[in-house]
């Protein structure tokens, strides 16, 4: 099997050598020439997954035409910001039986739309039906060293979920199948938004009370956005849904709890992001949640404030105050 992994940063290179360790003949994308060098000449992604060799069958290509050429897979790993267009540039270079795995995590900011979604765009439904989406409390660091983990895999297609779970299962991966795709991209999501208020709330000096607090009233945010979008509620509960928010809000891994903490210390957004120096999806995600939200009607307290801190100047303190003095509410409504 030959398989083009989309997307050369932490999380696709991860799954590059998490499919290439499984003897898989693999070849990873890189939008920019010299760090596509760079990888296979030094057989590691130094500058984004450090100190994880490639295994032998993984190959570095600056060129779609040259890490497309015969796949039987492609797995999209790229920032939602630039989904679109590179949906567009693979636009008839793969053909109706290569398997397509949509592996981001983020929602297009000015559209709302998520990943398959843009497929069904660019593509046609044919192929949005036919694609899989990975989800899953699975931090690139991690699944690139082997540490345990669990994820799930979305589709309408049945066939399709099964030879995706066949592809990515390994030693330290088992992965599971679900037919809720909205559930799935929405809970991969959203979490993230949740995991750069979870960062504030360190940065700010607040304890694992807060933190527990935001993420439980955040997982009703979620279901609630989710729900309202077409999902089942029982998949918030799952792997795509709690799991990847504990992962992703808890641990200093995670680029979006990273930016969050520099917020809460009081850096600047600009200078965090300059500290950070790779796409926070949550900030991309937060926009186009705070925007579906207005389009739905959907109550989410905790996300207008953090859209409030990233794009209209608020205080962290002040996004705190305002949620802490909201009218009193019964806790499942």
């Amino acid at each position: 099997m030959s398989i083009a992994v989309i997307g050369s940063g932490s999380w696709g290179t991860a799954l590059a050598v998490l499919l290439g360790k499984k003897g898989y003949a693999v070849r990873l994308w890189s939008r920019r020439e010299e760090l596509a060098k760079r990888i296979a000449s030094e057989r590691e992604n130094s500058q984004y997954l450090p100190g994880v060799a490639l295994p032998e069958t993984v190959n570095s290509a600056s060129s779609l035409d040259e890490a497309l050429d015969g796949c039987d897979t492609v797995v999209l790993a790229v920032p939602s910001t630039g989904m679109r267009e590179v949906i567009r540039a693979i636009k008839g270079k793969v053909g109706d039986d290569v398997l397509i795995v949509h592996a981001g995590k983020g929602l297009e900011s000015k559209t709302g739309l998520r990943g398959s979604e843009v497929i069904a765009q660019e593509l046609g439904t044919g192929a949005a039906d036919n694609c899989v989406v990975l989800s899953g409390p699975n931090l690139a660091v991690e699944l690139a060293h082997d540490v345990p983990t669990a994820t799930v895999v979305a589709s309408h297609n049945p066939e399709r979920a099964a030879r995706a779970q066949e592809l990515f299962s390994s030693p330290s991966l088992r992965v599971y199948r679900n037919t809720d795709l909205i559930g799935v991209e929405m809970g991969g999501s959203l979490k993230n938004v949740l995991a750069i208020g979870a960062g504030i709330s360190d940065g700010l000096g607040y304890g694992d009370n807060t933190k527990a607090t935001l993420i439980t009233r955040g997982l009703m945010e979620i279901t609630r956005l989710g729900t309202a979008l077409g999902a089942d509620p029982k998949t918030f509960i799952g792997l795509s849904g709690i799991g990847d928010l504990m992962a992703t809000s808890t641990s200093r891994l995670s680029r979006n709890n990273r930016l969050g903490l520099m917020l809460g210390q009081g850096k600047g957004l600009d200078e965090s992001l300059a500290i950070l120096g790779q796409v926070a999806e949550g900030m991309h995600t937060c926009e186009a949640a705070y925007f579906l939200s207005k389009k739905h009607d959907v109550y989410m307290p905790i996300t207008e404030q953090i859209y409030a801190i990233l794009f209209e100047g608020r205080s962290p303190k002040q996004g705190v105050y305002e949620l802490m003095s909201k009218m009193q509410k019964d806790e499942l409504s």
